[in-house]
């Protein structure tokens, strides 16, 4: 599962309330994704909100343990911190280990402008868009999220 690893709570990111209910894949995770703040400075999944966009959000929900040849299900019903309201960490420097995901090594990635998810496309000229960071590995992400203009 995708997590954060290497992260400094004083100057790495910030904490702030979700706009509303994150929505989990079948694995319980979600992210890492681009998120912006709407007015009321709640976090908002891609960067359409008020702000622009603001950091890189990660989050996992428990999984129920696996009963012989029952697989465990994910707990989204379970309040862990993806429900509106609940505080979630925003990284904007650190690292993310993304557990099998993967992305590609040495690769730039950047926020899409309307949706937040990861991608390789850079700014065109003239064209705003947030930088999310770089790949050492193919399961880390070294986050140093910020504007950048093509």
């Amino acid at each position: 599962m995708p997590r954060y690893d290497k992260y400094d709570p004083i100057n790495g990111g910030f904490r702030a309330a979700l706009a509303a209910d994150l929505t989990f894949d079948a694995t319980g995770q979600f992210g890492p994704i681009g998120v912006s703040l709407d007015a009321n400075g709640r976090v908002v999944v891609g960067m359409g909100g008020q702000a622009g966009g603001v950091g890189i959000l990660v989050k996992n929900v428990p999984l129920s343990p696996n009963l012989g040849s029952i697989a465990g299900a994910v707990q989204a019903t379970v309040p862990i911190g993806g429900k509106a309201g609940n505080i979630v960490d925003i990284m904007t420097s650190g690292e993310i280990i993304l557990d099998g995901a993967g992305l590609a090594a040495g690769t730039i990635y950047y926020c899409n402008a309307g949706t937040g998810a990861l991608e390789t496309t850079a700014p065109g000229a003239g064209v705003n868009k947030y930088k999310a960071g770089h790949t050492v590995e193919a399961t880390r992400l070294v986050v140093r999220f910020q504007q950048v203009q093509g």
